[in-house]
């Protein structure tokens, strides 16, 4: 028998248990990013976890389309992915026993979770998603009875708790018959283990741009806490660039103190040793992942993002990592061609929608065309008046 129920904190080793052996499991499901957006947001969580209560069979965590019929479609759920290698080393190439995978994890009685946060805001309406602020999310099973269920418990909070849309930022396979919304890829590859290989899968431009690094004398310091200063200024000038609000500092903090050594902040300087570019990167398995980064634009001469980036490639080959996951992008930017050009193919991540109190997938990316003059302005503004009031915007834009 299986029962659906929320999150408590004495399930938090189990929780992580089943994400770290689920084939689709990521760092995004783990409770310590849930730890993190309540910390940082203070959004409200319902964390969902379907336990079976009867003896355990063997498990199926690969599911084929065909098994995932229902007589309700819009309940159907695929659930189709490989199980990934991996290793046990940690960014401080030390034995990291988490890291470890148990296919079977026989004794664990949850076979289904779903994480859920509500988003609610008078500018963009009111969400749950799964995750926020995250690039995957979404309904972790063992078979497609047990995500049904979680569905359909994820249905009843967004319509109990009066929210417009309930958002599942699935990375592999779709849930039948909601809305799908295609505006971004993901762009993933693997790691060789060796790094002329690795340096030949890079697109030819690239790898020049990073050799301008080389020549330019730019330097690398891997570190923690002590380099969030200097990281901070050069991300939050970033996005005043680009016209986006930016993060609170407390963020980055939350994140390097919750995920330890699974998380560092790679800073490049330049000759004179002033920070330029810099990236905070997770560790998950055997993935490296950089997932906030920025650089001065003034400097982009110096090819710093390359430079950096090689440079987060060649410490995973090193330390024994098997897969670079670059992230999302939306199709057809900067960042999107910038990958590109890395040798990445972009790879679709169809974030799905149960649309309650709207009609329309809702589209509060700075892509759409309504927030070009709101951009526009922001550029504009004060760089010591965006870091102070755009954490207060940004909270509400998952």
């Amino acid at each position: 028998m299986v029962t659906i129920r929320f999150y408590q904190e004495i399930d938090q080793e189990q929780w992580d248990s089943y994400v770290l052996n689920h084939p689709r499991g990521t760092l995004f499901h783990l409770i310590s990013w849930k730890n993190v957006i309540e910390k940082t947001f203070g959004h409200k969580s319902f964390y969902l976890l379907a336990e079976n209560t009867a003896p355990r069979q063997h498990r199926n965590t690969n599911v084929s389309a065909s098994d995932l019929k229902r007589s309700d479609p819009r309940t159907s759920y695929m659930n189709d992915s490989p199980i990934n290698p991996t290793n046990s080393i940690n960014p401080s190439n030390s034995s990291n026993p988490s890291n470890s995978i148990n296919p079977s994890n026989s004794s664990n009685p949850i076979v289904g979770i779903l994480p859920l946060f509500s988003v609610k805001s008078l500018l963009f309406g009111k969400s749950l998603v799964s995750v926020p602020f995250a690039a995957y999310g979404g309904i972790l099973a063992d078979d497609p009875d047990v995500a049904n269920q979680l569905l359909d418990k994820a249905k009843e909070i967004t319509c109990s708790e009066g929210l417009d849309y309930l958002e599942f930022r699935n990375r592999d396979g779709v849930i039948e018959n909601l809305p799908l919304k295609e505006l971004y890829v993901s762009f993933r590859r693997e790691i060789f283990e060796d790094l002329e290989s690795n340096m030949n899968a890079i697109l030819r431009k690239s790898r020049r741009m990073i050799r301008v690094g080389e020549k330019e004398g730019l330097t690398l310091e891997f570190g923690h806490e002590a380099l969030i200063p200097a990281f901070y200024e050069i991300f939050a000038r970033s996005y005043h660039r680009l016209g986006s609000p930016v993060f609170s500092i407390k963020l980055f903090r939350n994140l390097l103190r919750e995920f330890k050594e699974k998380a560092n902040i790679l800073l490049i300087r330049d000759k004179e040793s002033r920070p330029i570019s810099g990236v905070l990167s997770f560790f998950y398995k055997d993935e490296v992942i950089p997932y906030y980064a920025g650089s001065l634009f003034e400097y982009r001469q110096l090819a710093p993002n390359d430079y950096m980036y090689w440079q987060l490639i060649k410490y995973g080959c090193e330390n024994g990592y098997k897969l670079f996951d670059f992230g999302r992008s939306k199709i057809e930017t900067g960042s999107f061609d910038f990958k590109r050009h890395w040798g990445f193919k972009p790879e679709p991540l169809p974030y799905q929608y149960f649309l309650n109190r709207i009609k329309e997938i809702p589209n509060i990316s700075p892509a759409n065309p309504k927030y070009k003059k709101k951009i526009e302005i922001w550029r504009k503004l004060p760089f010591w008046v965006t870091k102070t009031i755009g954490p207060r915007i940004v909270k509400y834009i998952p």
